[in-house]
């Protein structure tokens, strides 16, 4: 069971969620604009400096750190020394964010990533005092993202929906399994990233998310 509960950890880690929601919007959701009206080129590019900026870079740096025994782990499980690699993290989102500012690319997706790196420092100014699940976080802004989508720019996302609250209990049960989070911690981390990456889109409702 603790190697399953790895798996899934190690599946559905926080720095690939980012990777997976474009992965989602451009291949898996057929029946949207995203699908429909994006060249496949600008897709393969769009997500693979998505995975640069909010994966490679993040992962390069908690690789530095390891090194540098500033991190035990680089499963950073101690909650005292997850603040600085989380906020590093925000920084590379922001920094994406930033780049892509201008381009002419759908403001949906600036927003996943705004949201994204709004979350992860919210994430490491929570965790000087408590350990809140970023696993959770993750999974919670994904299933925000699908419900702003569906919400608010009226496309057909229940399919999508289900899947990602199926793999959010996957998650949130492998979390529990590895004693790696309480079941608030878990429970906050899903709330709290759900409701953060939807109200970037309540916020900003009054941009054409076309």
């Amino acid at each position: 069971m603790k190697s399953i509960a790895n798996i899934i950890s190690y599946l559905f880690h926080p720095l690939l969620m980012a990777t997976y929601g474009c992965l989602l919007v451009f291949f898996g959701l057929t029946n949207t604009i995203y699908y429909v009206f994006t060249p496949l080129k600008l897709k393969l590019i769009l997500t693979l400096t998505v995975f640069a900026f909010t994966f490679l870079l993040p992962a390069l740096n908690l690789l530095i750190l390891y090194k540098l025994n500033y991190v035990s782990s680089l499963k950073i499980e101690k909650r005292e020394e997850r603040t600085f690699p989380l906020i590093m993290t925000a920084l590379c989102y922001f920094g994406l964010f930033y780049m892509m500012y201008d381009f002419n690319i759908w403001p949906a997706i600036k927003l996943v990533i705004l949201g994204g790196g709004v979350c992860i420092l919210c994430a490491a100014i929570i965790n000087l005092w408590w350990q809140i699940s970023a696993h959770m976080i993750g999974v919670g802004g994904l299933l925000g993202m699908l419900f702003a989508i569906g919400y608010y720019m009226q496309m057909p996302v229940f399919i999508a929906i289900s899947m990602c609250l199926l793999i959010a209990g996957c998650i949130g049960f492998a979390r529990l399994s590895l004693k790696a989070h309480t079941p608030a911690q878990v429970y906050a981390g899903f709330v709290f990233g759900c409701l953060m990456q939807f109200s970037l889109f309540f916020i900003a409702q009054s941009i054409t998310f076309v």
